[in-house]
């Protein structure tokens, strides 16, 4: 727990803590620990998704806070893909007890730079669209990419994480355009709730690592998890959008 802090704040933290999985105040610092509270606290002044994109460097950080429901990582990587822009790095820390509020952090660049001010709040103003359906993601993809088409050599393998205690599903792919997108498509088609992401990109290949929550938000019996893992797979090689 952050040095310094008012008691009042610290025992509201705690019981905000509460809500995600067992490990997020171990291996979860207390900088972003406090972070996600102001979101959370952001979202309930305004009871509208917080969307922000900030530069951090030579790149730029988008944050993002609302409630946890499974199209909403398709949205976001949609319109995302649909920007051009790069991904470089993936946080994300989701409660699995009400309120199921989710917090993102994307590292993005586009043509190597941090975003201008106007492609951060044009990006922003699209995520916010897309979630009230007024943004047709596939709509605006299918003109640039074929989504019928398959990622190359795809492996999924579904686990119980022991440190964890969530269900995880391993996706790794070859790099290319709009991956990010198909995997969060068909996250959505399967109806799951990520609640926790590991992201890295190396030689050409991108691992993804998600915990997950099934159907209504339901812990996933090993034997259900490897039938989904395997059908990821499927899908990802080809399998219709």
């Amino acid at each position: 727990m952050a040095a310094g802090l008012k008691t009042s704040t610290v025992e509201l933290l705690k019981r905000f803590n509460r809500a995600f999985p067992q490990f997020y105040e171990q291996f979860v610092s207390s900088e972003i620990q406090l972070q996600n509270l102001r979101l959370a606290y952001q979202l309930y002044k305004t009871k509208k998704a917080v969307i922000e994109i900030k530069p951090e460097g030579n790149r730029s950080a988008l944050h993002f806070a609302y409630r946890n429901q499974s199209f909403l990582l398709s949205d976001i990587f949609g319109v995302l893909t649909a920007y051009g822009l790069t991904i470089h790095s993936l946080s994300l820390y989701g409660q699995i007890y009400p309120p199921m509020l989710v917090f993102v952090k994307l590292v993005v660049s586009r043509g190597g730079k941090a975003l201008s001010e106007k492609t951060a709040d044009n990006t922003c103003r699209a995520i916010r669209e897309a979630l009230a359906g007024r943004y047709e993601v596939e709509e605006m993809l299918s003109v640039e990419f074929n989504l019928n088409a398959g990622l190359e050599k795809v492996e999924t393998e579904f686990y119980v994480d022991p440190v964890f205690h969530l269900p995880a599903l391993l996706i790794e792919a070859d790099n290319q355009p709009g991956l990010f997108y198909k995997v969060m498509y068909a996250i959505w088609q399967e109806d799951l709730l990520v609640v926790n992401a590991n992201l890295l990109v190396w030689r050409g290949r991108t691992r993804l690592i998600l915990y997950l929550l099934g159907p209504n938000e339901s812990l996933i019996p090993e034997y259900l998890g490897h039938k989904i893992a395997e059908g990821m797979r499927e899908r990802l090689l080809g399998g219709p959008y």
